[in-house]
C-alpha cells in the first residue's frame, strides 16, 4: 500500500512502481525469481484487465460520456486504423523490423489507458467533453486493438484488410448487444430484489460484469466491450448501498494492477532490453509525435472541438498496463521475434509514461483548458432497499461545492410520499424542522416509499446542481408537482413568488451583511 501511497503523492502512475517491484524481484533483481511463462501471465492479464474494465465502467458518468460518445466511437474505431499504420511503418522502416512485427507492435501500442491518464491528471479539473473522450476511448478501444493483435499473430498469410474489418465490427456488435443486455437485466435484478445482506450487493455487481465478459466471449464477440458496457450501465443505474459498492470495485481495481504489474515485472529479463532500448525510444517517438496526434486530428476532424483539446487528448494518449499484456500474445503464438516485441513495447511505456506522465498536468495548464473547480459536485447518494416495508432510505451527503447548501427542509419539495427524517451535522443528529437550512457537510436520511424513490433522488441531484429554483431554471428534477405539461406555470410562479420573497427578505434584513 506504500506504493499506492507514492504514486498519488508524486503524480506518476502506479504502473511505473508496481513494475519496479516486479523487476526487482525477477531475474536480475535482487530476490532472482526465475519466471518465464507467458501464458500464465497472459491469463491472469485478461482477467485483470477485465476486472480493471470493470472498475473503469462503474466510475464513468452517463451525463459526461454521452456527448463525448460519437467522437470516442470514431477515436476507437478509425484513430486505431491510423495509429497501426503510422506505427507499423515507422517499426519496418526505421528499426528494420518486418512487417508481421511491426504490425503487431502498431496493434499493441494502439491500446490508451485511462487509469494511468487520470491518475496525472486528478489534480486538474478538465472539461467533462475531454474526460468523457479520453475514458470512453479507453474503454472502447482495447477492443479492436486484441482483435488485431490476435489476428497479426496467427500463423499464415494475415487477411485481408476488408475482412478484418468485417471480423472486427461483427465481434463489436456481438459485444456491445450483450453487455447491454446484461448491464440492464442486472440492474433490474438488483434494483428490485432485496439481497440479504448489504455486503452482497458490491459482489453481486462484479458478478454481473465478469458474466457479461464471458457471455460475450462465448457468442464470439468482444469480452471487454461487453464488460465495460455492462459495469457502465451499472455504475449509471442507481443500484443500493452504490457508494459501498464503488469503493469494493475500486480496491479490486487497484488489487488486479497491483498483480498484473508485479506479474509482468517478474516477466521481464532487464539484461535483455538494453539492445532494444533505442528502436522502443524510436517506435515510441513515433507513435507520440507523429501517430497519436494524426490519430486524435483525422479522427476528430467532423467534430467542433477547439485545437487546444485535440493537442491535449494527442499528448494524454498513455500507454499502461494492457499494451504489456498484449505484448504476451504473439509470445504464446510463437511468433518469430515475439520476445523482442515483448522487449521493445515494455521498454517503450516506461520511458514514455515517464515522458508524458509528470508534463500533462502542466500542458492542461499552458492550454487553459481546466475547468472551473468551482462548479457545483454531485451529491453522494446511497439507498438501502427496506423491503418489508416496501420503501428505501436514501442517505444524501451534500459535498463542499453542492447548492443545496442554503436550501431549507421545506424547499426541497420532495414528492408525497419522501420525507427527510434525520440530519447528521458536525457528528450530532437531529430531526429536522421544515424550516431547517442545509449545510455543506450535512448527510441526510431521506425515507421514501417504493413508487418515488427514483423522483425523490432526481429532485435531490436537481437541488444539488441548480439549487432551490431547479425546477424553474429548468434543471431536471420532479418534486411534489410535476414540471411539465399543466402544471408548469404554476410551478414557476410559485417558485417566482418564493425568488421574491427571498430578495425582499434580504433586503429588510440588511442585505449581504445579514447572516442566518
Amino acid at each position: 500500500m506504500a506504493a499506492v501511497r507514492i504514486s498519488s503523492r508524486s503524480g506518476l502512475p502506479s504502473l511505473l512502481l508496481y513494475l519496479g517491484i516486479g523487476i526487482v524481484m525477477g531475474q536480475d533483481g535482487i530476490f532472482d525469481v526465475k519466471f518465464d511463462n507467458a501464458e500464465l501471465t497472459q491469463v491472469i492479464g485478461y482477467a485483470a484487465l477485465v476486472v480493471i474494465l470493470a472498475e473503469g465502467g462503474l466510475g464513468t458518468k452517463w451525463k459526461e460520456i454521452r456527448p463525448a460518445l460519437p467522437a470516442a466511437v470514431v477515436l476507437s474505431l478509425v484513430g486505431v486504423a491510423v495509429s497501426v499504420g503510422v506505427t507499423a511503418a515507422g517499426a519496418h522502416y526505421l528499426v528494420g523490423l518486418d512487417w508481421r512485427q511491426s504490425l503487431i507492435i502498431g496493434a499493441v501500442v494502439s491500446s490508451t489507458d485511462a487509469a494511468a491518464v487520470f491518475s496525472v491528471l486528478r489534480k486538474v479539473p478538465l472539461p467533462a467533453r475531454v474526460t468523457g473522450v479520453l475514458e470512453a476511448e479507453s474503454g472502447f478501444n482495447d477492443a479492436p486493438v486484441v482483435i488485431l493483435v490476435v489476428a497479426f499473430s496467427t500463423r499464415g498469410p494475415v487477411d485481408s484488410w476488408y475482412v478484418l474489418v468485417g471480423e472486427i465490427a461483427l465481434e463489436l456488435a456481438i459485444g456491445a448487444a450483450v453487455g447491454i443486455a446484461v448491464g440492464w437485466l442486472g440492474s433490474f435484478g438488483l434494483r428490485h430484489v432485496a439481497l440479504p445482506a448489504s455486503g452482497l450487493y458490491p459482489i453481486a455487481v462484479m458478478a454481473i460484469a465478469v458474466s457479461a465478459y464471458a457471455a460475450g466471449a462465448l457468442a464470439h464477440g468482444s469480452g471487454f466491450l461487453a464488460v465495460y458496457l455492462a459495469a457502465m450501465i451499472l455504475g449509471n443505474a442507481k443500484l443500493p448501498h452504490w457508494p459501498a459498492t464503488r469503493g469494493f470495485a475500486d480496491g479490486l481495481g487497484w488489487l488486479a494492477q497491483i498483480g498484473m504489474f508485479v506479474l509482468l515485472g517478474l516477466l521481464v529479463t532487464p539484461h535483455d532490453l538494453y539492445d532494444d532500448f533505442w528502436p522502443a525510444v524510436i517506435v515510441g517517438l513515433v507513435l507520440t509525435v507523429v501517430a497519436r496526434p494524426l490519430e486524435v486530428f483525422i479522427s476528430l476532424a467532423p467534430f467542433r472541438l477547439p485545437w487546444q483539446e485535440k493537442a491535449l487528448m494527442s499528448w494524454a494518449g498513455l500507454r499502461g498496463a494492457v499494451p504489456i499484456i498484449l505484448a504476451t500474445i504473439p509470445m504464446v503464438a510463437g511468433v518469430e521475434g515475439s520476445t523482442r516485441i515483448f522487449n521493445i513495447v515494455f521498454v517503450l511505456v516506461i520511458v514514455y509514461t515517464l515522458i508524458q506522465g509528470p508534463t500533462l498536468p502542466w500542458l492542461a495548464k499552458a492550454l487553459k483548458i481546466a475547468d472551473d473547480p468551482a462548479e457545483a459536485a454531485d451529491l453522494g447518494i446511497e439507498s438501502a432497499p427496506l423491503e418489508r416495508l416496501r420503501g428505501h432510505l436514501l442517505s444524501v451527503a451534500i459535498p463542499g461545492r453542492s447548492k443545496m447548501h442554503g436550501v431549507e427542509v421545506a424547499e426541497l419539495r420532495l414528492p408525497a410520499g419522501a420525507a427527510v427524517t434525520l440530519v447528521v451535522r458536525d457528528g450530532k443528529s437531529f430531526v429536522p424542522a421544515p424550516s431547517t437550512v442545509l449545510r455543506r457537510g450535512d448527510e441526510l436520511l431521506v425515507v421514501t416509499t417504493d413508487p418515488v424513490r427514483d423522483a425523490a433522488e432526481e429532485r435531490l441531484r436537481a437541488v444539488g446542481e441548480g439549487g432551490k429554483l431547479a425546477g424553474w431554471l429548468g434543471t431536471g428534477g420532479k418534486g411534489g408537482d410535476d414540471l411539465s405539461g399543466p402544471h408548469a406555470a404554476h410551478e414557476a410562479a410559485r417558485e417566482a413568488a418564493q425568488a421574491l420573497k427571498a430578495v425582499k427578505k434580504l433586503g429588510k434584513s440588511g442585505g449581504p451583511k445579514a447572516h442566518h
